[in-house]
């Protein structure tokens, strides 16, 4: 079952990207014997270099040392001749002019011009191979900020089987691009090498991955025994918190998740709108799936969602009072679920509360009642239009209006969804 607690949206804000800050320069070339070699293993032949003139380094220089310094239009001018040839008669200078363009796109936020530029660069063919595979990475990160995955995926298998390298940070990025691609098995490997590397220090990011891989390859023990495990070790956390109940929601273990909650309410630590709401709707699920605990249940949710608004915590919306009024009307308490409901009209923007206060109202045989709701619902609009005229039919002939009752139930007839029941009941009115 998939409640669509590990959000892919969400989870991308927590997902973030470790992008080189700096960009490489002239006076960066592998020239000195004494620099470390990066990629010692390297099956990329090397490159000569042709960056000779005093001036061409000169230039370049002093185009980057501008862009890292944050001068942007300064760097633009200095670097942009140099990125198109001409200025400069090396190849080696164009590549990096290109780069610290590059760079400078994508601070600025146009991502997709960075990906051009760094592309360029890397195709010139000039680069020393420390310089080419931290731009090849560079630019694989590029292509995952711009949401390319299947591209970012590609370009990062050629940097690890070229340049010969396995680093843990590299194994979370793949992690990270599988699991965007839905490929979670893949995703699950990849996360588990990262974690696995000497150079390792995991982050937060990693677990988030694997716990959603987990559950959406039904697994979700594994995902909840991760999420209990990493709130065992920081009980004040909200975000492990989070993670740790929505584990055990998705693997359906629901009597858990409300027993991590309800020692969480106890120490104070539901603080935030999400918790409240979630708690309350954990309850709910656990009385939908058993009959003995479903009205405790439910008046416990409604309590949790009471207080959350109480406290200014949690807001009061339309979603917010239509979900207060559910609970009450699961815990089977309808006075106190339609002035929920009563609320929700008021703040709603579309039709949908007003129609299950129409709804609850002829349930309680207030037809009055239920007809002015109706009505209301059917003004502001609702997805179920058929359905609306269908309650209001009802709701008139409970005031013994067989004519408008009839009415509403022709306007019911009229739409595909309803069409079959009210023609059934408009041939039993005809009979009467």
């Amino acid at each position: 079952m998939k409640q669509g607690f590990f959000n892919k949206m969400a989870l991308a804000t927590a997902i973030a990207l470790s992008l080189t800050s700096g960009v490489v320069g002239a006076k960066d070339k592998p020239a000195d014997a004494k620099k470390e070699v990066l990629y010692p293993n390297a099956t990329r032949t090397e490159p000569k270099l042709d960056l000779k003139s005093e001036k061409d380094q000169k230039a370049i220089n002093e185009g980057l040392d501008a862009a890292n310094n944050g001068e942007n239009d300064k760097a633009v001018q200095l670097l942009t001749p140099l990125a198109d040839g001409s200025a400069t008669s090396s190849k080696y200078a164009q590549a990096l002019a290109l780069q610290g363009l590059a760079n400078i796109k994508y601070n600025a936020g146009d991502v997709k011009g960075a990906i051009v530029q760094l592309k360029q660069a890397l195709d010139i063919g000039v680069l020393p191979n420390d310089t080419y595979f931290q731009l090849k990475y560079m630019y694989t990160q590029f292509l995952v900020a711009d949401e390319q995955y299947a591209p970012a995926l590609q370009s990062l298998h050629e940097w690890r089987d070229q340049g010969k390298k396995e680093t843990a940070d590299s194994y979370g990025l793949e992690g990270n691009i599988d699991y965007r691609l839905e490929k979670y098995p893949e995703a699950i490997a990849a996360i588990t090498k990262a974690k696995s590397m000497p150079d390792a220090k995991p982050q937060a990011s990693w677990d988030q991955i694997l716990m959603a891989s987990y559950s959406e390859t039904g697994q979700g023990d594994k995902a909840a025994q991760m999420a209990s495990d990493e709130l065992a070790k920081n009980p004040n956390d909200a975000m492990a918190l989070n993670n740790a109940t929505s584990s055990l929601i998705q693997a359906q273990k629901y009597p858990e998740a409300i027993a991590l909650m309800e020692k969480a309410h106890t120490a104070g630590a539901i603080k935030d709108e999400k918790q409240y709401v979630n708690f309350a709707k954990i309850y709910l699920i656990d009385g939908q799936n058993n009959d003995a605990r479903q009205k405790t249940n439910a008046q416990k949710a409604a309590a949790v969602l009471k207080e959350g608004m109480d406290k200014g915590v949690v807001q009061k919306t339309g979603e917010n009072y239509n979900l207060l009024a559910d609970s009450y009307i699961t815990a089977d308490d309808m006075t106190n679920a339609t002035s929920a409901l009563n609320e929700a009209v008021k703040v709603a923007t579309n039709g949908e509360p007003a129609l299950k206060l129409a709804r609850v109202n002829l349930q309680e045989n207030k037809y009055a009642a239920a007809e002015k709701a109706a009505t209301d619902a059917i003004s502001k609009g609702v997805q179920h239009k058929g359905q609306a005229y269908m309650v209001r039919a009802e709701a008139k002939r409970g005031q013994k209006n067989k004519q408008g009752a009839i009415a509403d139930m022709k306007l019911a007839a009229q739409d595909p969804e309803t069409s079959a029941k009210a023609n059934a009941w408009l041939k039993t009115a005809g009979n009467q």
